[in-house]
């Protein structure tokens, strides 16, 4: 079914006020793609009858379920390689002395989906950091969508999603198979905490942390909504932190209370030194 473009301009208002997503013109084939399954799913005849659900206000639930078919989830293990290196060669062996004495860290993905970049993480420090496992070490990840945050707690994966990125020495080491699928086991599972939480609204209390991801979540935010998040962000980061952000994404030109650091392959953020 065609989506009309008085229905395309709703969901486009509708996207926006709710998560911040700004979602382009010409990106109806996207919008059909994304919610004719969700329609299905819900019983409704098509895209037209979800919007008059939602225009109505009697959606029961629909709006939930509509910002999050509508929120990107792309992910892998060990994606775009580069800073999970970098993690392991500078930043991480760059904190444990800064952070000996109060023997606490605390890592921060800020769009989580269903789990593999704070995972990929967690096997790092398994298997890279073992004078770790005496101190305090809290990894956080959030996600505005229950959905992907439910997968993510039981870390379970098919076999393609394992395949995509993921070596398969670290495959016998860290995960079970469970039927048709992978689960990682419950020493590293336990050891995340996932919350919901939406980027764009405003953020309950947080932690000073050491190393935020923010990866390839900007590129879906106006300049404005990008600004807000890096300003809180910075409020959250501690002095010798250390920020990711996609490769497609800067603070440049939108947040001058960051430099850019090229370290090897990739590219890391930090606070600018008030001097």
């Amino acid at each position: 079914m065609t989506l009309h473009a008085a229905d395309f301009d709703y969901l486009r208002r509708f996207l926006y006020e709710r998560s911040a997503i700004v979602l382009d013109p010409g990106k109806e084939y996207l919008v059909e793609s994304r919610l004719v399954p969700l329609a299905r799913k819900e019983g409704l005849s098509g895209i037209d009858t979800l919007v008059s659900s939602l225009r109505a206000g009697t959606a029961n639930g629909l709006i939930q379920k509509v910002v999050e078919a509508m929120t990107t989830n792309e992910t892998s293990f060990y994606r775009d390689n580069s800073p999970f290196e970098l993690m392991r060669t500078k930043i991480l062996p760059s904190l444990v002395p800064i952070l000996d004495k109060e023997r606490t860290l605390r890592i921060w993905s800020a769009a989580a989906s269903t789990g593999q970049e704070i995972y990929s993480i967690a096997m790092i420090l398994r298997d890279h950091f073992p004078q770790l496992a005496s101190w305090k070490v809290q990894l956080l990840a959030t996600d505005l969508s229950r959905d992907v945050l439910a997968k993510a707690r039981e870390g379970r994966y098919n076999q393609l999603e394992v395949n995509r990125g993921l070596p398969a020495s670290m495959l016998v080491k860290h995960f079970e198979k469970r039927g048709m699928e992978w689960q990682l086991k419950a020493d590293i599972r336990q050891q995340v905490e996932f919350r919901e939480m939406n980027l764009a609204t405003n953020w309950p209390a947080m932690p000073p942390m050491d190393v935020v991801f923010l990866r390839n979540v900007l590129i879906y935010f106006d300049v404005e909504t990008k600004r807000q998040i890096l300003g809180r962000v910075r409020r959250v980061l501690r002095p010798h932190g250390f920020l990711f952000l996609g490769g497609a994404e800067t603070t440049f030109q939108i947040d001058d209370g960051f430099e850019r650091v090229a370290l090897e392959k990739a590219t890391v953020y930090r606070l600018r030194s008030a001097g």
